[in-house]
């Protein structure tokens, strides 16, 4: 459906915007912007809208008729996109500045037609992106994923340093361990990355450790404790959630 000839103009001036404008110039397309918000795109065949989610839907009432329109959220329907032949095309990776590379990063991808999931494939597969399917209902749970993997991890990172601070270790020497786990993690599942006491059935351990934090730090407690119980479930049947049909 793509060629080297087919028009893109991105829409939206930020981080994302200007990234993927400068990527998708790079990959050989004739591209306009990054535009400014109210953009019409009428020189263009494609308009990608790179927007925050509640401006997806009048970016999209500006675009001229008869144009593919295609957004980036990860979270997002297709809905916002109507009357439009539209996409959604979403990096499964954090973009920091115009430079960034898209290559070897997951990308979801639907449309509203089969042309339009076509499109979405070829633009994610044109950066050098892996593309996968993921249906407007599972959307949301998706996005959670997504959010689970990098802002809580980062989250966890943080009550991990403050710990540590508490007791006199710098946080660069928990990175090597947090590495690690993210590596096995990414190479073997879950399961076969936990290590620690609760895998080894160390009870006492777990339970000084949980003084520890109680006494130290009582605001991270229920996090512990939830963190824990997960840690427990996992260790035992290799899921760190129930089991439900899909």
């Amino acid at each position: 459906m793509l060629t080297h000839s087919t028009r893109i103009a991105v829409v939206g001036n930020g981080r994302l915007g200007r990234a993927m404008a400068a990527a998708l110039a790079e990959a050989g397309f004739p591209v306009a912007g990054p535009l400014g918000r109210g953009a019409s795109g009428a020189d263009a065949e494609v308009v990608l809208l790179c927007v925050p989610d509640g401006a997806i839907a009048d970016a999209a009432r500006c675009v001229a008729e008869g144009r593919l329109v295609g957004h980036c959220s990860g979270a997002t329907t297709l809905a916002p996109l109507a009357p439009h032949e539209g996409f959604s095309l979403h990096p499964l990776m954090t973009v920091s500045e115009r430079t960034t590379r898209f290559a070897g990063a997951g990308c979801a991808v639907a449309g509203t037609t089969e042309r339009a999931r076509t499109v979405a494939t070829e633009l994610g597969l044109a950066l050098g992106m892996r593309p996968f399917a993921v249906a407007d209902a599972d959307r949301p749970l998706y996005h959670a994923a997504a959010s689970v993997a990098s802002n809580y991890v980062v989250t966890l990172a943080g009550i991990a340093e403050q710990l540590a601070a508490r007791a006199g270790v710098p946080r660069e020497l928990l990175a090597p361990l947090a590495e690690a786990a993210i590596d096995q993690w990414r190479r073997r599942g879950a399961r076969e990355a936990l290590t620690g006491p609760i895998v080894r059935g160390d009870v006492e351990t777990v339970r000084r450790q949980r003084e520890a934090v109680a006494a130290q730090a009582p605001d991270a407690l229920a996090a512990w404790d939830a963190l824990a119980e997960r840690t427990g479930v996992l260790a035992r049947t290799g899921s760190a959630l129930e089991e439900r049909p899909r």
